[in-house]
């Protein structure tokens, strides 16, 4: 067999691209201010940002990943890669909160000298802009290239616009002469990272698991199959997902007097209906005469 080729969605490469680029300069001006101002909530904010640059190059390689051609080994595709860089994303946001945790425990313990300029004030707020872009973006493109790895990053992003609000709260107690605001700050950001990483893991989980869609997709598919001249009734359904796309297992009535022929057509013809929902890779149809 020769060489697989990566045929990448290119809406979700420039995507990937922006994540990296965006977290890149996120975490050069982070780093800089938190290291001469001495905040501990704009390093734990650098922090999350460095977490953000290697989970959105984990996300650039998953999504190459997921868009190769099936071959003998992965009949039906690649997909199950998209998962997987949710389950980073959510792994690091993990490490990155009970690091900050401590990070923020021993600086309320030991205190500490802030230097809370304007800069200092500017970096979050930089930070909720470019992020609230981010989050927006990447759930539009998400939803249009149905990437759940993409839609994780937008969760991600929306998160960090509250960490970055959390983080001026921080600085700007700083700056009216309550200092501990900002070890508190770090706390607060911590426990957010920890609880977003929490909820982008389970959804991946559920993708990796093979779980059922949504009650709601399953009486599209009903419907669907049901919409075909010639079916009579539906007897089973099932459904599952295989990493990010759905496939299903359906069971339709027809005449049983009715040719194999005529029959076979039926059942193509609700295969196709089935398959024109976004989310649904491929459907498996049995004729069931009665």
């Amino acid at each position: 067999m020769g060489r697989e080729k990566i045929k990448m969605n290119p809406v979700a490469f420039r995507a990937t691209v922006v994540n990296i680029i965006g977290n890149l300069f996120l975490f050069a001006i982070k780093i800089t201010v938190a290291l001469l101002s001495g905040s501990i909530a704009l390093l734990s904010e650098a922090f999350n940002s460095l977490t953000d640059i290697v989970s959105s190059i984990a996300i650039f390689i998953c999504v190459r990943i997921s868009d190769k051609d099936a071959d003998e080994g992965h009949p039906f595709g690649h997909t199950g890669a998209e998962p997987v860089a949710g389950i980073i994303v959510a792994v690091f946001a993990g490490i990155l909160g009970f690091e900050v945790i401590r990070a923020s425990a021993g600086r309320l313990v030991s205190g500490g000298v802030v230097v809370a300029g304007t800069f200092a004030v500017l970096v979050p707020v930089v930070t909720a802009f470019v992020k609230s872009g981010m989050a927006f973006y990447f759930r539009l493109v998400g939803r249009q290239a149905m990437s759940p790895a993409l839609i994780a990053v937008s969760r991600d992003s929306l998160s960090d616009v509250f960490v970055a609000v959390a983080a001026l709260v921080g600085i700007g107690g700083v700056r009216l002469g309550y200092g501990y605001l900002d070890p508190i700050a770090g706390l607060v950001i911590s426990l957010w990272i920890i609880y977003t990483g929490y909820r982008i893991g389970m959804d991946n989980i559920n993708y990796l698991m093979g779980s059922a869609p949504d009650k709601a997709l399953m009486e599209e598919i009903r419907s669907s199959a049901m919409g075909v001249r010639g079916v009579r009734d539906i007897n089973t359904v099932r459904a599952h997902y295989v990493g990010s796309f759905i496939h299903v297992e359906i069971h339709v009535e027809v005449a049983k007097d009715l040719s194999t022929s005529d029959s076979h057509a039926i059942g193509k013809e609700v295969e196709r209906a089935v398959e024109r929902i976004g989310t649904i890779e491929k459907s498996f149809v049995h004729i069931d005469p009665v």
